[in-house]
């Protein structure tokens, strides 16, 4: 094969190979796949938008349309796309300093480098991400989720939570004696729903039964707690009209740092999720053609006012579990949720915060991944090093620096490691 069709393959979309040898029994699998992965998506969409800084329409519009763009185009048989937990902190930083209409803007500019990006094979350069890197940007997420999730899971009561740790910590002690009783039994109900059916019926919807079964209490019980009807409105059972962001010239600069944020972990998201996803199933995805699709769906999102996409590790693991084989199934799990927000957007409107509190709590622990703790407590210093110091720079400091600083530190030490296993022998002196 000459190196002119290989590069073209390797931006080929999975679908084309996948529908090749298609046939129906096939399509029920990846059918079944799709149904269950858009139950996991949907709940997960509205915390993620909540979670933001956005409003929860968004989540699910970008899980439609993010994740039927990246099935559609992407490099992987069974990536599965849409809102992730790793954007909370970026969009929540660029809706409070630019306005929601920034956040269109940048995610827009994101979608454009990454198509940029996978023109020119920028998905080979995700070998060069170390991954003590990874794992601590990661970790560090996953904290922060977990406390700007401590307002509604404790129910306490204060208008604004500012962006920043330190200060959102101090601000949530300030009003410690507002916490109710009834929200924080609603989220610890949830959390127990969840663990125990994914112990006992791992293959239910298990989010949405932890998120009905509270919910309904809450309902049934008349319990003081808020509801996402009632600090948000009824939800719309209307997909938007795709519109053009804001283009002026000067926007664009103001909101460049930011669309390279959003690209770069876009991009480093979805490598990883597709990497994973190949250990699972023993496949290859295509780096290059993963890339293009997260510009394909950033832009796709962007212009019906979403939010960023990426490939989702953890729905990604859904549906390789329950049974989906080809990019197929991808597209079923977004039409699937588009249909849950045209038939039962009312019932939405009636999930409890407290329960989405709850559910973000879990995927923020799984995010950290605990089953690897002590495999990076084994691990060189330098890694372990490495890792702390891009999780204490994220949670702390910003994500961009965290990034930017561990990757450059990443690389010295790498390249200080090939040093010192290089041969000693030198000339002699003559």
């Amino acid at each position: 094969m000459s190196i002119r069709r290989y590069n073209c393959d390797m931006r080929q979309p999975k679908i084309f190979t996948t529908l090749r040898t298609y046939s129906w029994t096939l399509f029920v699998a990846d059918l079944l796949a799709g149904v269950t992965v858009a139950m996991v998506a949907l709940p997960l969409s509205l915390a993620i938008a909540i979670a933001s800084g956005a409003d929860p329409a968004k989540g699910i519009t970008t899980a439609i349309i993010g994740g039927f763009l990246i099935s559609l185009f992407g490099g992987s048989r069974v990536q599965i796309g849409g809102p992730t937990g790793a954007f909370i902190v970026v969009v929540f930083g660029v809706i409070a300093h630019h306005g929601y209409d920034g956040l269109v803007l940048a995610t827009f500019m994101a979608g454009i480098i990454l198509l940029v990006g996978g023109y020119f094979r920028a998905g080979n350069l995700i070998a060069f991400v170390p991954e003590a890197v990874v794992s601590g940007f990661t970790i560090g997420i996953g904290i922060i989720i977990a406390i700007s999730q401590l307002k509604d899971f404790l129910g306490l009561r204060i208008d604004a939570v500012p962006a920043g740790f330190v200060e959102k910590i101090t601000a949530l002690w300030e009003v410690r004696d507002t916490a109710g009783f009834a929200p924080f039994a609603i989220a610890l109900i949830t959390i127990f729903l969840i663990v125990l059916l994914r112990r006992i019926a791992p293959r239910f919807p298990v989010l949405i039964i932890g998120l009905g079964v509270s919910s309904a209490l809450v309902a049934f019980m008349s319990l003081p707690v808020d509801t996402l009807g009632s600090r948000f409105g009824d939800l719309s059972s209307q997909m938007p009209w795709p519109e053009l962001p804001n283009l002026s010239f000067a926007r664009i600069v103001e909101l460049l740092p930011s669309a390279f944020t959003i690209a770069f972990l876009a991009g480093v998201e979805s490598l990883l999720s597709a990497m994973v996803a190949d250990k699972m199933i023993e496949g290859h995805h295509r780096p290059n053609a993963e890339l293009t699709a997260q510009g394909i769906a950033n832009i796709g999102s962007a212009l019906f006012a979403g939010l960023p996409a990426t490939g989702a590790i953890a729905r990604t693991a859904t549906n390789i579990k329950a049974g989906g084989k080809t990019p197929v199934a991808g597209i079923v799990h977004a039409i699937v949720i588009l249909l849950m927000m045209l038939l039962f957007a009312p019932l939405v409107s009636d999930l409890a915060m407290p329960a989405l509190a709850a559910l973000l709590v879990v995927t923020a622990w799984n995010m950290t991944e605990p089953h690897k703790w002590i495999q990076y407590a084994r691990g060189r210093k330098s890694d372990i090093f490495l890792l702390l110091l891009t999780l204490v720079l994220t949670v702390l400091v910003d994500l961009t620096v965290a990034i930017g600083v561990g990757v450059s530190i990443g690389l010295a030490l790498r390249l200080n490691r090939r040093k010192s296993t290089e041969s000693d022998w030198s000339p002699r002196d003559r």
